[in-house]
């Protein structure tokens, strides 16, 4: 394929003793994973990471209080349109170019390559610069970063759900049980430590566990969704399910509470990206990485829509599920009508979470060992290497758990500060899309960027790939901006929204490794552009 060669010599001189070794889909450096995952198990993961009827039911409590039934069943099917066009913009590039690296090697690709002299400036709030330096590396580096970042902040992000949901099962069989915070602390530290285990000795050699995950979570709704609706007695109106909007006290219009509100819904979409940086894992990458991303929207929507519908009209006690510390339990609950049995659903439930864990914390170990590889990183000799025998990542994994550890001590500290990394997961997820969208815009989507055009079906969407950049780019300036306001006007300490704050930490966190180590290593992904064409185009 053209994609041969993909990672031959452009690149630092320091770099030139990196062996390569030829594929039938490409080319990948002699300390890549061994490509042992297939389409399916590509589709599994990319599944698992988001499991998007999961993702949904386990964050009601950030739809509930900001809409309501209406913006969690009509913001599913709003993220479902939204992602499917970020995943759309993606495939071309993927079909093309399948790499972990995924969005900053596109980026690279895409960037004008004027040259920057003196301060650049901020972009995304991610990188600021002195010296000289091309924009391309510029961008390129603020995309690897921003990505690394929206990864960290998802594993985070399901390790702290889970013993939200553990010990919200303990308070509702023990009320007069305030469990300290300290062991929530304790319980996403062992899940973040064990999963990382998982992942160096076993995973590998484990090739099916993406496809039990998968076929466990299908299996759960489908059961959860016949038994709900068979045994919920009274049912909600359809009047109530399909049309009240709860906004009450928030001091925010209903249009901005339904466009903060969608951060729940859009949760179940978290790390679609997931299968572009498993790129060098699967076999014909070129061809699975975006025929996983597409399936992993269809399904995920074909699975969180009716569930969730059908969760809403099990309801017999609304106010009940709004006071819950996890409202999908008091849903199936209120719908079973055993506690016994809604804690079984339950405890079912959060070993789906535990599969979403491990598939992250292998995704994000691909894209962190990709961008050392690339020396983007400090340690990078040791983060961007393969083991040999173990055949992962393993400093990379280690790397990673090492700052979801650092993240816990957060949430130990600060539940509001906590929820904010959470959303920041998927501001930054779609402004790596947005950027690449806007660059193949920016550049009027060359032919010589896209996969070649053929006869029946093609990755290359030609006229309509601009509604799809267009959308993409739109909403991660829509996700930016609402997805950090506080969720009550006038704003206090506790209704708060620290995803800004966030924001910052990165960014102080980026710069002091731009100027500690990437200033001086980091020359953009080793691509050797002249396989891909020519990429000078217009500037």
């Amino acid at each position: 394929m053209e994609t041969a060669g993909a990672y031959e010599s452009q690149m630092p001189q320091h770099n030139t003793t990196t062996a390569i070794k030829e594929l039938d889909d490409g080319v990948i450096f002699n300390n890549a994973p061994p490509r042992t995952l297939h389409t399916r198990d590509i589709v599994a993961a990319g599944f698992n990471i988001c499991n998007s009827w999961g993702g949904v039911a386990a964050t009601l409590f950030l739809g509930i209080i900001a809409g309501g039934p209406v913006t969690i069943i009509y913001g599913i099917i709003v993220s479902t349109v939204m992602v499917g066009c970020c995943v759309l913009s993606a495939a071309e590039l993927a079909a093309r170019y399948a790499t972990a690296g995924g969005q900053y090697h596109w980026t690279w690709l895409l960037a004008p390559e004027k040259a920057k002299r003196g301060m650049v400036g901020v972009r995304f709030g991610l990188v600021i610069s002195m010296g000289p330096l091309t924009e391309r590396e510029l961008q390129s580096y603020t995309v690897g970063i921003i990505n690394i970042f929206a990864w960290l902040a998802t594993s985070a992000a399901v390790c702290a759900i889970l013993p939200s949901i553990i010990l919200g099962l303990v308070r509702h069989w023990n009320p007069a049980y305030m469990s300290p915070r300290w062991q929530a602390f304790l319980i996403y530290q062992a899940s973040n430590i064990a999963v990382l285990i998982y992942n160096i000795g076993i995973l590998r050699r484990a090739g099916c566990t993406h496809d039990i995950g998968m076929a466990l979570s299908l299996l759960m709704m489908l059961t959860y969704f016949i038994t709900c609706l068979a045994r919920a007695s009274p049912k909600l109106s359809s009047s109530f399910v399909w049309t009240v909007f709860v906004n009450e006290g928030t001091g925010w219009s209903n249009g901005i509470v339904f466009l903060t509100g969608l951060v729940n819904p859009n949760f179940g979409f978290v790390g679609i990206d997931g299968a572009i940086h498993l790129a060098e894992d699967a076999k014909n990458a070129a061809t699975a990485v975006p025929w996983a991303l597409v399936a992993t929207v269809v399904i995920g929507f074909i699975t969180a829509f009716p569930f969730v519908v059908a969760m809403f009209y099990c309801i017999s006690d609304a106010k009940s599920v709004l006071a819950s510390p996890v409202p999908i339990f008091e849903i199936w609950r209120q719908a079973v009508r055993s506690d016994s049995g809604a804690t079984t659903m339950t405890a079912l439930f959060v070993l789906t979470g535990y599969f979403s864990l491990n598939a992250s914390q292998q995704t994000a170990s691909r894209l962190t060992w990709s961008f050392a590889r690339d020396r983007g990183l400090v340690f990078s000799g040791a983060i961007g290497v393969i083991h040999p025998a173990l055949g992962v990542p393993v400093w990379a994994l280690i790397a990673n758990a090492f700052v979801v550890f650092i993240m816990g001590c957060v949430h130990l500290g600060s539940t509001s500060a906590f929820n904010a990394i959470v959303a920041t997961a998927v501001i930054l997820m779609h402004i790596t899309f947005a950027i690449t969208a806007g660059l193949k815009m920016l550049r009027r989507r060359a032919q010589h960027f896209l996969p070649e055009k053929k006869s029946g079906w093609s990755w290359n969407f030609g006229k309509a790939g601009w509604l799809f950049d267009s959308i993409t780019v739109a909403w991660g300036f829509i996700t930016l901006i609402f997805y950090c306001f506080p969720t009550s006007n006038p704003t206090t300490g506790s209704s708060a929204n620290y995803a800004a704050a966030v924001l910052a930490v990165m960014t102080l966190f980026a710069v002091i490794n731009w100027f500690s180590y990437a200033k001086k290593h980091y020359d953009g992904p080793r691509v050797n552009l002249e396989r891909f064409g020519d990429t000078t185009g217009p500037q």
